[in-house]
C-alpha cells in the first residue's frame, strides 16, 4: 500500500470516527433552567419569569439568577455548560455587546459560544434624577442638567447598576458629549441604584426604563430624557436626549440565548415556544406593565443583530475611550 492510500485512509478513518463521536450538545430531555446573569427583580429577571410561567411546551421551566462581573458569570455559565445540562440565557447588551470590548480577560466569545434564539425586547435607557433633589436645584430639562454640571464641575456623583453595565456606558458617553464630569458609583444591579438616588447618594442614574417607569409615574423620580434617537409611547412627554446632545444614542435590549451546541432543531423549538409565551395575551399584558413591547426577532435575524450591536458597541467604546473602573 502506497504513502498516498495510507494517508487518505487514515484521513476517512479519522471523518468516520469524529462523525461517531456524539456532539457535546445539550440534553433537550432535562429540565429548563433560564439563567439571569442579574440579580433577582430587575427588568431581565423580571422578563425570564414571564417567559418560563408562559411557556408550556418545554415542559417545567426554572428561573436561576447567577451575578457577577457586570452579567459575565451567568454569561460564561451557560456558554460552557456540558450536554447533561439544559440552559438558556437571558442574555443582554452588555453581555453580548459591551462587555467583550470592556474586560481585558474575558471568558467566552459572545458570536461562537451562543445561539441567538429570540429577541425579547428592546427598550430605551432614561435619565432620572431625584425629583424633589432636581426641584431645589432648579433642574427641569436635560439642558438645566448639563448647564447646573458645568457650573459645579466634579462635585456629584452618578449611579449605575455597575461597571461596564449600559447604564454606566451612557453616562460616560453623556460626560464626554457635554464636556462635563462627575464621580461614578456603581451599584450591584439597577434596583440598589434606583434606590441611591431615591436616598440623594447619587444625582442622577441612567437606567432601563422598565426598572425607572414605576418611580416616575409614582412623581419620586424626574425623567429629563431617554436615550433613543425617538420618543417612547411610556413616556411621550419626555424628551430625546439627542434633542439638545446631539450624537447620543443608547438602547438596552434582552434575549434567549442557547449554546452554540444545541441543534440547530432543538433551538427552533425553543425559539418558537418562547416567541408564543412573550406575544400571548397574557405575556403581553404583562410587559405592557414594565412599558416594554415584545420584540419579533429570532434564529437568524436575531443572530444578525447580535452581530451588528457587537460591532457597533466595538467602535462605540474604542471611540470615547470608555474602560472598566
Amino acid at each position: 500500500m502506497s504513502l498516498r492510500t495510507l494517508w487518505l485512509s487514515s484521513i476517512a478513518l479519522a471523518a468516520a470516527a469524529a462523525a461517531a463521536m456524539p456532539a457535546l450538545a445539550q440534553n433537550p430531555a432535562a429540565p429548563l433552567t433560564i439563567v439571569v446573569p442579574y440579580p433577582a427583580g430587575g427588568p431581565l429577571d423580571i422578563s425570564a419569569r414571564i417567559v418560563a410561567e408562559g411557556t408550556t411546551q418545554l415542559g417545567p421551566i426554572t428561573v436561576e439568577n447567577k451575578p457577577g462581573a457586570g452579567g459575565n458569570t451567568g454569561a460564561d455559565q451557560v456558554a460552557k455548560a456540558g450536554k447533561t445540562s439544559n440552559q438558556v440565557l437571558m442574555g443582554a447588551v452588555a453581555t453580548h455587546a459591551v462587555n467583550p470590548w470592556l474586560y481585558k480577560n474575558f471568558p467566552y466569545n459572545p458570536i461562537k459560544d451562543f445561539k441567538p434564539l429570540v429577541l425579547v425586547a428592546r427598550t430605551p435607557n432614561v435619565l432620572v434624577v431625584n425629583a424633589e433633589q432636581a426641584s431645589k436645584l432648579g433642574i427641569k430639562t436635560t439642558p438645566d442638567l448639563v448647564q447646573y454640571l458645568k457650573k459645579n464641575p466634579n462635585q456629584f456623583k452618578y449611579g449605575s447598576g455597575g461597571n461596564g453595565s449600559i447604564g454606566h456606558i451612557a453616562a460616560e458617553m453623556f460626560e464626554s458629549l457635554t464636556n462635563t464630569k462627575m464621580d461614578h458609583t456603581p451599584f450591584q444591579g439597577s434596583k440598589p441604584a434606583l434606590a441611591a438616588l431615591e436616598s440623594g447618594q447619587v444625582l442622577l442614574v441612567f437606567d432601563n426604563l422598565a426598572s425607572a417607569l414605576p418611580q416616575i409615574q409614582s412623581g419620586k423620580f424626574l425623567a429629563l430624557g431617554v436615550t433613543t434617537l425617538s420618543r417612547n409611547e411610556a413616556l411621550p412627554d419626555v424628551h430625546s436626549i439627542n434633542d439638545s446632545v446631539q450624537g447620543f444614542n443608547v438602547s438596552t435590549w434582552f434575549g434567549l440565548f442557547a449554546p452554540a451546541s444545541l441543534p440547530d432543531a432543538d433551538a427552533r423549538r425553543y425559539a418558537t415556544a418562547f416567541a408564543a409565551a412573550m406575544h400571548s395575551p397574557a405575556g403581553k399584558e404583562k410587559f405592557k406593565k414594565m412599558g416594554i413591547t415584545p420584540e419579533e426577532l429570532t434564529l437568524d435575524t436575531f443572530a444578525q443583530f447580535v452581530r451588528s450591536e457587537n460591532s457597533k458597541y466595538e467602535f462605540l467604546i474604542r471611540a470615547a475611550k470608555i474602560k472598566i473602573d
